[in-house]
């Protein structure tokens, strides 16, 4: 008898991975993202909202397209960087100052793995990501701000927005590193269960924690697709600042 086969799942590229490193089955949600956003959003949320879009914003000087394309480029120039910092080139660092240790691929293998190396190392680009994701957006806003005052208004309600989910996305976000810590975990049982039955030890120990290579890409993918994820508000901010 053939076993079911799992439904693909849609949505962000980050849930279908982080599903699929769970071997979790995931239901899609039938709510609507309207109805699902009604829930995040307490009655002060809507308060300010409806005040964003109704409140007639004024607009200052027109800003020029040459302005539009800086921003572009400087919003590159900051994804840029934080890929750079999620492939390793270069340990971010840690709030108290320090550099985070390297958990990539120029990490000792002949140190026993610690996922507590990997999520001080994920905590830390969550961190450099919402930090320089968030000045870049309230650049953004600033440029729209200046732009006209529908424009002015868009600027003002994503502020909104960024205030009332803020709290939400970071504590939806701050549950990743429990999963991939599980990933670790399973990948590292499987990899002991294996060596445990191979009779060439010399191989095997010519190679120690050869897994680990594995995990290491697919939390750098789970990095990635978060980076996406956060990045979806400056490239909507970015689409207005082009098409005005």
């Amino acid at each position: 008898m053939l076993a079911p086969q799992r439904l693909a799942l849609s949505g962000p590229t980050l849930v279908r991975l982080l599903a699929r490193l769970g071997d979790a089955e995931v239901q899609e949600s039938r709510q609507s993202i309207a109805d699902r956003l009604s829930q995040w959003l307490g009655w002060t949320d809507a308060i300010a909202l409806s005040t964003a879009l109704s409140v007639q914003t004024p607009g200052g000087e027109p800003a020029t397209r040459a302005g539009a394309g800086a921003a572009q480029t400087h919003s590159e120039r900051v994804r840029a960087a934080l890929t750079r910092a999620i492939a390793g080139e270069g340990a971010p660092a840690r709030r108290d100052g320090r550099r985070t240790q390297a958990v990539g691929p120029q990490a000792p293998v002949d140190v026993e793995p610690d996922f507590a190396d990997f999520r001080q190392r994920y905590l830390a680009l969550q961190q450099a990501m919402e930090t320089d994701i968030g000045t870049l957006r309230a650049r953004l806003r600033a440029m729209l701000a200046a732009r006209s005052p529908a424009l002015a208004r868009l600027a003002t309600v994503d502020a909104v927005m960024e205030q009332a989910l803020g709290a939400r996305e970071r504590s939806l976000l701050a549950g990743v590193p429990a999963l991939l810590g599980a990933h670790f975990e399973r990948q590292r049982a499987a990899a002991g269960a294996a060596g445990a039955q191979t009779l060439a030890a010399a191989e095997e120990s010519a190679a120690p924690h050869a897994w680990l290579a594995g995990f290491r890409n697919d939390m750098q993918s789970v990095l990635l697709a978060e980076l996406e994820i956060r990045f979806q508000p400056v490239e909507g901010l970015l689409a207005a600042l082009r098409t005005s």
